[in-house]
């Protein structure tokens, strides 16, 4: 198992909506959103949910992660790294 620190300040508005985590699919290639004492982060790679948790979808590795909201991983998911997360629903 890792811990992961996510990349903070991902934008909600910019080319993707956020879904609340009690929806997300399991089987598929996520981008995750988490919010911790440092305020809102989404992961900088993508992860599965499965069964027993969450999963780096690249390597297989579980995360200790307790995200709040996912949206599906798609080649825009690098490109928004680095920008503000805002409006959560």
């Amino acid at each position: 198992m890792i811990q992961v620190k996510a990349q903070a300040d991902i934008s909600i508005n910019d080319g993707g909506m956020w879904n609340p985590i009690a929806s997300a699919p399991f089987g598929r290639n996520l981008e995750l959103a988490v919010f911790d004492e440092d305020g809102p982060h989404a992961l900088v790679f993508p992860c599965a949910r499965a069964r027993e948790g969450w999963k780096n979808a690249t390597n297989g590795a579980r995360v200790d992660i307790r995200p709040t909201h996912w949206r599906d991983w798609g080649e825009k998911a690098q490109a928004r790294l680095g920008k503000p997360l805002e409006g959560s629903p």
